[in-house]
């Protein structure tokens, strides 16, 4: 069974850096692909940022530019670093890995972790 736990969210001003970290329970070899998804009240969850197994990493056009996705294969960790945080980019932002054909092509989800972008 896989789990994700997330952490690094919390209040921080507009203009600031924040990094968000999802540790997962198993090695992420077996993981294609490792993202962040964030869903703000009353709207629909959106993809934030993914990179697979190769390391190409792929953006949201609201957030290129200011985040950018990691991961530490050793740590079995992908990372959001957040920069220039608006207020818009306040939400709680999930942690999801899909795992490659072979093992299961599940799809998993961390418990979620509030982000809020506030004077």
């Amino acid at each position: 069974q896989v789990q994700l736990v997330e952490s690094g969210g919390g209040l921080v001003q507009p203009g600031g850096s924040q990094r968000l970290s999802c540790a997962a329970s198993v090695s992420i070899f077996r993981f294609n692909t490792m993202g962040w998804y964030r869903q703000a009240p009353g709207r629909q969850r959106e993809l934030v940022a993914t990179i697979i197994s190769v390391g190409t990493a792929n953006y949201a056009d609201s957030v290129k530019g200011r985040f950018t996705i990691s991961r530490d294969n050793a740590k079995n960790t992908v990372y959001l670093q957040m920069n220039s945080l608006k207020p818009e980019d306040t939400a709680v932002y999930y942690c999801n890995v899909k795992d490659f054909p072979e093992y299961g092509g599940d799809d998993y989800w961390g418990q979620g972790t509030q982000v809020t972008v506030s004077s």
